[in-house]
């Protein structure tokens, strides 16, 4: 058993966690988490109050006259028939088909929070126009000859039309609702008694006749009226309306949960707003959820939580919240693909009324149409939502890329497979798992130290005893050209001689409670202070402590695990921080989501500095938000090792790159408990074909290291472990288009057939880019799995047998132990490299194997992409390989994509796999300089398989194979 410093850690948990998952070391006990530590809608008060609002017509009517049309923006006033309140609502239509809709009050008493930083840039606008215009609303042309934005007066609603056909209905079910940030009433009694006093009796004695409704002058010193204002007591009443009080509700101005008090000091400032999408049925994203692919009914139960917590061994099938948050939805049916993104940081509920006909429902004649209907509550902040209409799926994804970026790309080492534990107990332990790998012919290229490596939860620190040469044990793994990952989390332990906390505090860095002293809370160190990442200034200080002269003992092959980061506080309420803790003017509710996304951020920038701008960086982080994809990479947290949790890490990822965070894996074998041998053999094979593939397993269970389970299965897992190796460059292609273009690495099969309703509920099998097709073994005592084959007209390879299979099919196939369903699309080219080395850096310079797969028509067709798969020379130099390979005519070909990169390269082209071939007389290889020359091969005639041998030559060149 790995040795840790204090049995605090599992105090801890008891204690300040306040959760009955137990943690016994000494028995190894581990119990799933305790829902009731978790809000669900009814105990969030603003959840519940706007939940109460049923659906109906709108209390809400647009202001026609303060219509104002510019070059960029349509803006108008919107009135609250009830309490009078105006809200302004911005119109954009933004460059690629996204219409973007904003909502806030015209005249807040304070600013309310708009997120930054998500947006990798102020959206560019395109004109809009006035189609026309009446007293019953505005038509705005959105571009085109029949795309149309109707913006219905009484009562609003916003209609998105294409031609006759209604896309998208905005607050049809009247549910947008608005809490204007007021002040108290017990305060503005307060504040009238204590500061008019006796000047109301002035103003009578002047003789003065007092209108019914009498004008005060407010002097508040609260951080909701911080200046003078002279309002009505009717507050945001405009002229000739009156604004009525409204009634305060239990939990508006303080909430309790357990013993957590918030004390809500802004009041009531929750946000609702409802969209119809006709003709829809299937909607996906929003994760992070343990629940299937394509998102379910909430009626009758707890809408989806977006709101980022530390949850132990989460439950399946359940709409709580888990460790990231992306608000970002998407509809599909076989005409059209579209998205909404909610662009709010604050805790948010998401309600599903799906296969309904509803306010939006039309009949075309043969039936009713079936329509979907999304609301979004949210706590803080203003409605700013982006609608991306498609109408493809790859054109939704490209939508969302211009609006977050797209993947970061990473280094090609981090795509390899990482061993992990919590933890590897000293430098020895390292050296003899990282001997063991060799030992035993199976592949690793990162191993990773968990919080016991550092002294006592000192972050950015090494334990003296246990690891007292970091450099030495470092530059061993970069000999082998491996490399290691150790954790660097957000809480800083309250230790004045640790220079990181000193630093912080000095600078005035951390989070601030409500009474404006520094935020501390409990997590792994024992007491701790949370950075305040939303301060640009201290994003700036922490990237530079990743510098070789802060980072003591770190080197160029060193990077970086951020867990705990939602953040995790063990005695706070949710296991988070209290909302009412303060980041500058603003309270931690407005910024919760946004936390994780800004530590995996910094640290990012910070291993980019460190090495002047070269290095890519690797950052694993837990928590996340929109833009994440940015930084790096995520997992699914912490899993247990049951068949349930293998399984539902397929539509988790999936999930996830349909919002535009591709790199992601969850921990082979699950983080809790100890596996069976056959569940530990399934889990490496599923994840050798997901995006991240690491191995990672709690201090409790025994350890796990893939040689400790007999020959037998050790034998599995390497080829599994094999079969990842040799795909690295088709993954790392992968990975390029997706920093190109945004499209998804890991992605449902609906996104390649979108006219496929099968396609439309699947998630236990999924694709690679478009070629591969995968479906893990994911049930135990499994004996076959059934299998479906999209594409009607099209065929399918199995890439271990080579065997055809017709598309627009399933397929049922018996599977052993050994066996992964692994298909590739006819058409496709795929390229490997079959000599799998200790590490992906041994095998930079070895030769490519392409494997051709025709169509029924005969061609196909890939790509190949190479760099030095660590630095940014790609993008500052332009040094990459970028080709296109093309079969047709029975003729294979290697073009330049890329004329104007360059990139030397000793890689060749060492053997061509042709399935479904015919058998030819002979091959001839015509060279870049013209010369011609005969290849070798070898045809079968039972598979159809044509195996051409050392053609020699180089990848990086123009190349023809003719077969004759």
């Amino acid at each position: 058993m790995p040795t840790y410093s204090s049995d605090i850690i599992p105090f801890f948990h008891r204690m300040y966690l306040q959760l009955t998952l137990v943690l016994s070391i000494s028995l190894g006990i581990i119990q799933a988490v305790d829902r009731s530590n978790f809000k669900t809608c009814e105990q969030s008060a603003f959840c519940s109050r706007q939940r109460a609002l049923r659906p109906g017509q709108s209390s809400y009517r647009a202001l026609l006259d303060t219509l104002e049309l510019s070059d960029s923006r349509l803006t108008l006033q919107l009135l609250n028939n009830n309490n009078k309140v105006r809200l302004l609502l911005e119109l954009y239509r933004l460059q690629g088909n996204i219409t973007r809709v904003k909502i806030n009050e015209l005249k807040p008493i304070k600013p309310r929070y708009e997120v930054p930083d998500v947006l990798i840039t102020d959206p560019p606008t395109e004109p809009m126009s006035v189609v026309a215009q009446d007293e019953r609303g505005v038509v705005l042309s959105l571009g085109g000859v029949d795309r149309r934005l109707y913006v219905n007066a009484q009562p609003f609603r916003l209609d998105i039309m294409e031609g006759p056909k209604l896309v998208l209905s905005i607050n049809s079910r009247g549910l947008l609702a608005f809490e204007q940030l007021r002040m108290r009433k017990d305060t503005i009694s307060h504040k009238i008694t204590s500061t008019v006093g006796s000047m109301w009796d002035k103003i009578k004695n002047l003789g003065v006749a007092l209108p019914s409704k009498a004008f005060i002058i407010l002097f508040s010193p609260s951080p909701i009226l911080p200046t003078l204002h002279l309002t009505p007591l009717t507050l945001q009443a405009s002229e000739g309306e009156e604004q009525e009080m409204e009634v305060d509700q239990p939990g508006m101005w303080e909430e309790t949960f357990k013993s957590h008090v918030d004390s809500k000091p802004n009041g009531p400032s929750s946000i609702s707003l409802d969209f119809s999408l006709p003709g829809v049925e299937h909607v996906y994203g929003i994760p992070e959820h343990a629940d299937s692919l394509r998102l379910k009914n909430t009626d009758g139960g707890d809408p989806y939580r977006l709101y980022n917590l530390d949850v132990f061994q989460y439950e399946l099938f359940n709409p709580m919240a888990l460790y990231g948050a992306v608000p970002v939805l998407l509809s599909h049916n076989t005409h059209r693909t579209t998205g909404l993104f909610w662009l709010n940081a604050a805790e948010t509920w998401v309600d599903i009324s799906s296969g309904q006909v509803g306010l939006c429902g039309r009949t075309d004649g043969s039936g009713e149409v079936p329509q979907t209907d999304v609301r979004w509550i949210s706590e803080s902040g203003i409605i700013d939502v982006f609608i991306m209409l498609g109408p493809r799926p790859a054109d939704v994804f490209s939508q969302y890329a211009s609006l977050t970026g797209t993947q970061a790309f990473p280094p090609l080492s981090s795509l390899a497979y990482h061993q992990s534990r919590w933890n590897y107990n000293d430098q020895e332990d390292v050296a003899a798992v990282d001997r063991g790998f060799d030992e035993h012919d199976i592949p690793y290229d990162f191993i990773w130290l968990d919080i016991e490596h550092t002294d006592g939860k000192r972050y950015f620190t090494w334990d003296k005893n246990n690891f007292p040469q970091p450099k030495d044990m470092l530059q061993g793994l970069m000999d082998k050209r491996r490399k290691m990952v150790t954790i660097v989390d957000p809480h800083i332990k309250v230790d004045s001689s640790y220079k990181i906390h000193s630093e912080i505090r000095s600078r005035g860095y951390y989070v601030k409670n409500k009474d404006g002293g520094d935020y501390e809370g409990w997590c792994w160190p024992g007491n701790a202070g949370y950075p305040d990442f939303t301060n640009p200034e201290m994003r700036t200080w922490w990237a530079s402590m990743f510098a070789y002269d802060q980072y003591e003992g770190s080197m160029e092959n060193l990077y970086t695990w951020n867990d705990m980061n939602e953040p995790s506080v063990f005695n706070g309420p949710e296991v988070t921080m209290l909302k009412d803790a303060l980041h500058g003017p603003w309270e931690h509710r407005d910024v919760h989501n946004l936390y994780g996304l800004y530590v995996q951020m910094a640290t990012a920038e910070g291993q980019i500095r460190r090495s002047g701008g070269l290095e890519r960086p690797f950052v694993l982080s837990r928590s996340f938000f929109a833009g994440s994809q940015r930084y790096g990479a995520v997992w699914t947290g912490d899993n247990s090792a049951e068949w349930g949790h293998l399984k539902m890490s397929i539509p988790m990822c999936l999930s996830l790159g349909l919002v535009g965070i591709s790199f992601c894996g969850a921990d082979v074998g699950g983080f809790f408990k100890t596996p069976g041998t056959e569940l530990l053999v399934r889990w490496y094979q599923a994840g050798a074909y997901q995006p991240f593939f690491r191995a990672h397993a709690h201090l409790d269970t025994p350890r796990r290291e893939p040689w400790l389970f007999g020959p037998d299965n050790t034998a599995l897992i390497r080829e599994a472990v094999r079969q990842r190796y040799a795909l690295l460059p088709y993954w790392y292609l992968q990975f390029y288009q997706a920093h190109r273009t945004g499209q998804p690495v890991m992605r449902p099969l609906w996104v390649e057939y979108p006219e496929d309703v099968t396609t439309f509920t699947i998630d236990d099998g999924y694709l690679i880019g478009r070629d591969l097709l995968v479906h893990p073994v994911t049930d135990e005592g499994s004996r076959g799995v059934t299998v479906y084959l999209p594409g009607n007209g099209e065929v399918w390879y199995d890439v271990h047998t080579f065997q055809r299979h017709d598309g627009a099919l399933h397929l049922h196939i018996p599977v052993t132990m050994s066996t992964i369903p692994v298909f590739q699309r006819g058409g496709s080219i795929i390229c490997r490299k079959n000599r799998i080395r200790r590490s992906s850096s041994c095998m930079e310079n070895d030769p490519f194997t392409l494997y051709v797969a025709l169509d029924p028509q005969g061609n196909a067709e890939g790509e190949l992409y190479v760099d030095d798969g660590h630095t940014f020379k790609h993008e500052t130099d332009r040094q990459f390989i970028h080709r296109r390979l093309r079969f047709t005519s029975n003729t294979l070909s290697s073009s330049d994509l890329s004329p104007d990169s360059q990139f030397p390269t000793a890689s060749w082209v060492e053997k061509v796999v042709i399935l479904g071939a015919q058998e030819p007389k002979a091959v001839t290889l015509t060279s870049s300089g013209g010369g011609e020359s005969s290849v070798e091969f070898e045809f079968d005639p039972v598979t159809l398989v044509l195996t051409l041998r050392k053609p020699d030559v180089n990848a990086g060149v123009d190349w023809t194979l003719q077969l004759q």
